[in-house]
């Protein structure tokens, strides 16, 4: 197939990317061309701004994909200037699980329906959540719903991981600088990078309309990282109001998500506590800097 990721360049996006090659398809890379290429002349790279209509007109309207994967739609507007300026059979977008509202048990996808969801066109907005629900809603403007894809995960955890938040547990514990957790025994789920970017590509040759939620099985609360964290470092943890805020922090209840649509497509989630205390004791040893 022929196949253009939008991003890709990093985090669970190379994973995703060296499986598509592994699995023989033609890459083309569209990103803005800050990061270096990791794939080398192994996949076409086009400097494009994905934000503006234009760009994508001129560097990417003329060629016809098979499949668009789409990891960088934060708002109705992205989506909008990249559909509209190129063709494509198939499209996959890279959404979250923020987009539901309610915590809960094994939420199923159905808990949040792109197509009943009133459309607003913006940019990126403040809110994550509410820029992931409008764009699954825009990609209805322009794509039949049936070639729509709509990847909603939790929190991606791995060793490639650029958003530094399971890292603010290990330099806090370790310099006993206090941090603020206002539910430390909510549990939540969590998907390693591995798997994140390994179903993306899986999609590729099992299409699969609509939402589907992906992530592994288990969860585990901020508490039980902590003490991990502690039990490592031999350091114990500060808690306090005045604290700096706590990035897994926030929900209000315990929070799991249904992933029987992905496992009828033959995909299967490894267990979060065969990984997580490996990726606990990769975040301490970086914090010590012993790596």
């Amino acid at each position: 197939m022929r196949i253009l990721i939008v991003g890709g360049t990093r985090f669970f996006g190379i994973p995703m990317t060296e499986e598509l090659l592994r699995q023989g398809h033609s890459i083309t890379i569209a990103t803005r061309g800050i990061r270096s290429n990791p794939f080398g002349d192994r996949v076409r790279h086009i400097a494009v701004d994905k934000t503006d209509g234009e760009s994508v007109r001129q560097h990417l309207g003329r060629e016809q994909f098979d499949l668009v994967i789409d990891k960088v739609a934060y708002a109705s507007n992205d989506v909008r200037a990249l559909l509209e300026n190129i063709r494509c059979a198939r499209y996959i977008q890279m959404s979250s699980c923020a987009v539901y509202t309610e915590a809960g048990e094994r939420i199923a996808e159905t808990a949040f329906d792109a197509a009943s969801y009133p459309l607003v066109w913006m940019d990126r907005p403040a809110d994550y959540a509410e820029g992931k629900r409008q764009a699954e809603r825009a990609a209805l403007e322009f794509m039949d719903a049936a070639d729509c894809t709509f990847v909603r995960y939790p929190v991606v955890l791995g060793e490639h991981d650029y958003t530094g938040r399971l890292r603010f547990y290990a330099e806090h514990i370790a310099a006993r600088k206090p941090m603020c957790i206002r539910n430390p025994d909510v549990k939540s789920a969590y998907i390693h990078e591995t798997e994140a970017g390994g179903f993306l590509a899986y999609l590729a040759e099992h299409p699969c309309a609509g939402a589907v939620n992906g992530c592994a099985a288990g969860t585990v609360s901020q508490r039980k990282i902590i003490a991990y964290m502690e039990k490592l470092t031999g350091c114990t943890a500060v808690f306090s109001a005045a604290g700096d805020p706590a990035p897994y922090d926030g929900a209000a209840a315990d929070c799991s998500y249904d992933t029987a649509k992905a496992e009828a497509l033959g995909f299967r989630f490894s267990d979060l506590h065969t990984w997580l205390p490996a990726m606990t004791r990769l975040e301490i040893k970086r914090t010590r800097g012993t790596l």
